[in-house]
């Protein structure tokens, strides 16, 4: 039997004002009255996983139509949030380069629905998506009523309903789903977004490893202490998350892999370098 192989998908990067990350991480003073903001770069990714029982991807990154005069994102995120990557960063083509195409994926989870995570669920018309309830009816509300979606985009979520996606939402009171043998959903619930979910993968050689997304941005936010990001829909729902995931890594003795953090995604292997396994 094939073991199963997991592949970090580089999908560009992103800038924004460092607030949002760690919220308040430089506060004014009478010392420091006017701290500067630190516009900062971040890398935004993927992970396909090519499982036995069939291939599956966690999070799409950015659409590569959003930036741009026409682009599909305003103009207001597009400034505050711009994103960067040449072609052979979009998701297609890293899948290209793996020889898998959009329709050889079977599942795709999506950690939540924000520009940079979702961006471009609507190439996978075969695929089972599968989302956090509350994230999915918010996201269609939301789009029911306005254009100016904050972090989501409206016209990503137009392009979800017109390729007809085939959804499975997680409800609430989910906490852990096995979706394959040696790979489970972890349902976060409300924090950074309307609801979360991660994936928990056990891998045979690599051992186990946590995919938080947003999460967890980052090792600051991760703390001790744990510190809030400026982006947040839930504050308790965030903590009490990050929590849950510092328990759970300890107890399947896991690594957390968290959704922006330039450190530690220098140290993970891409895969253009090879696979986890």
């Amino acid at each position: 039997m094939n073991k199963p192989k997991l592949y970090v998908l580089d999908t560009g990067t992103m800038k924004m004002d460092k607030n949002y990350m760690v919220a308040m991480h430089n506060p004014a003073s009478i010392d420091n009255p006017n701290p500067p903001a630190e516009f900062i770069e971040f890398p935004v990714y993927a992970v396909l996983i090519d499982h036995p029982d069939g291939k599956i991807l966690f999070d799409t990154g950015c659409n590569p139509e959003g930036m741009g005069k026409e682009g599909r994102w305003p103009e207001g995120v597009q400034k505050l949030f711009p994103a960067f990557q040449d072609e052979s960063c979009y998701l297609i083509n890293r899948l290209e380069q793996l020889k898998v195409r959009p329709e050889d994926i079977k599942y795709v989870v999506a950690s939540h629905l924000h520009l940079d995570h979702a961006g471009c669920l609507e190439l996978f018309t075969n695929a089972t998506i599968i989302v956090h309830d509350h994230e999915l009816t918010n996201v269609m509300k939301t789009y029911a009523m306005t254009k100016d979606m904050g972090a989501y985009i409206w016209a990503d979520v137009d392009a979800w309903i017109k390729n007809d996606l085939r959804w499975k939402t997680i409800a609430p009171d989910e906490d852990e789903i096995e979706l394959v043998s040696g790979i489970k959903i972890l349902n976060f619930g409300p924090g950074h977004a309307y609801g979360l979910l991660g994936l928990h993968v056990d891998l045979p050689g690599t051992g186990g490893i946590i995919l938080a997304s947003d999460a967890i941005y980052s090792a600051e936010n991760y703390g001790p202490p744990v510190k809030l990001p400026g982006i947040i829909y839930d504050s308790l729902g965030y903590t009490r998350t990050v929590e849950k995931i510092r328990n759970y890594a300890k107890r399947t003795n896991s690594d957390v892999w968290f959704g922006h953090d330039s450190e530690q995604f220098k140290k993970l292997m891409k895969s253009t370098e090879g696979y986890y396994e």
